[in-house]
């Protein structure tokens, strides 16, 4: 592989992954940093995801003769050192100039899955020579124009993209009023725009916005895997019946996601919707969870719940701002360690002992 540049990179001390916020804010530019910490409207969907957490309890057991818990996992047959993702996120520049290169080397070098967006600031085979091999998943972003849509399965199916996440929460962005106030909107040239002729000199994110599909139906689903011959999950299932539907018509995956709290405000936390949603799933797909994710415990609540890969997004933004990829990993090796811990006062050996462990939720959807 060709010689990268990864930027300044710093292995960071992490208290907690909240604790990353403020200090991130302190180096990222005030616009960017709005955009990528702020939810919409008033930030009630945003506040749920991580506040729900404390509506759902552990039962743990004790004298299971647990030692050194094993939290590795397998996802759609590739091996991981933990069920962790780094969740599709935009503009990884905005963050840190290795943008999704220092994501990439980050999660490669933690063991955990990686993801890129369709709006991310390198392009896919970049991001792909870096994971050099490592599981690695593309989002999607549906756009209207067909050959260009193509033109990114091609890309990321030659990148050995593992599958493609649908996105399906997102045909128009939320009112963010941070962005409003700021004059703010995604900066730079959306990298995976610049192999495929637009007829727009350089093209950018607002173009690749204003050209998103809005009329997404199921029939999106069997039109990509049949022309890409990969795996399709679907992401922004928050409701069982969108679920089940997607499965009928040939999802094989379900991502359980509000776009954490960055699209409709008033949804409820996206852990409030897991167990409705995988009682429905029956373990006929994988799932993939996000939303609000800042704690061991919240990984092992979800995956209780019936999650089978926990996405977190904008701690790992907030690492690779204060340390490039050495940030990324401390962020993964840190929560982690937590995991690890959770595991161990909880009796749970492995992750299928965690999917098995007792929980009790304060809510009903």
């Amino acid at each position: 592989m060709a010689q990268v540049d990864f930027g300044n990179v710093t292995n960071i001390d992490v208290l907690n992954l909240k604790s990353l916020e403020k200090r991130a804010e302190a180096v990222i530019g005030r616009g960017e940093f709005g955009y990528i910490s702020e939810g919409s409207d008033d930030g009630y969907t945003k506040w749920r995801n991580t506040n729900a957490f404390k509506d759902v309890h552990m039962l743990p057991r004790v004298l299971q003769n647990v030692e050194n818990p094993d939290q590795s996992t397998t996802f759609m047959g590739e091996k991981l050192a933990s069920p962790l993702m780094t969740a599709p996120i935009a503009g990884n520049s905005l963050a840190h100039t290795s943008g999704e290169i220092g994501l990439a080397k980050g999660a490669k070098e933690a063991g955990i899955m990686m993801s890129q967006s369709t709006f991310a600031s390198k392009t896919i085979a970049e991001t792909a020579a870096v994971s050099d091999g490592a599981p690695y998943m593309f989002q999607l972003y549906m756009p209207k124009d067909w050959g260009y849509c193509t033109y990114l399965l091609d890309e990321a199916k030659n990148a050995g993209a593992r599958a493609i996440i649908l996105t399906a929460d997102s045909t128009l962005g939320g009112y963010r009023e941070l962005d409003v106030m700021n004059h703010y909107h995604l900066k730079g040239k959306i990298a995976n725009l610049a192999g495929y002729n637009t007829g727009e000199s350089g093209a950018g994110a607002g173009s690749l916005f204003k050209e998103s599909m809005q009329k997404l139906n199921l029939g999106t689903i069997e039109k990509l895997a049949d022309y890409s011959g990969l795996p399709i999950i679907v992401k922004g299932i928050q409701d069982a019946r969108d679920a089940d539907l997607a499965i009928q018509h040939g999802a094989s995956g379900i991502y359980v996601s509000n776009h954490g709290g960055r699209q409709l405000d008033g949804e409820p936390g996206s852990i409030e919707c897991l167990p409705a949603i995988a009682k429905v799933v029956d373990h006929r797909v994988p799932i993939i969870f996000d939303g609000g994710v800042q704690r061991g415990t919240h990984v092992l609540k979800a995956l209780a719940l019936g999650a089978d890969l926990i996405g977190v997004g904008r701690p790992f933004s907030y690492g690779l701002a204060l340390g490039g990829w050495e940030g990324v990993k401390a962020v993964a090796d840190h929560l982690k360690m937590e995991i690890y811990i959770a595991m161990q006062l909880t009796g749970c050996q492995t992750i299928e002992d965690v999917k098995k462990m007792h929980v009790s939720t304060d809510f009903q959807i």
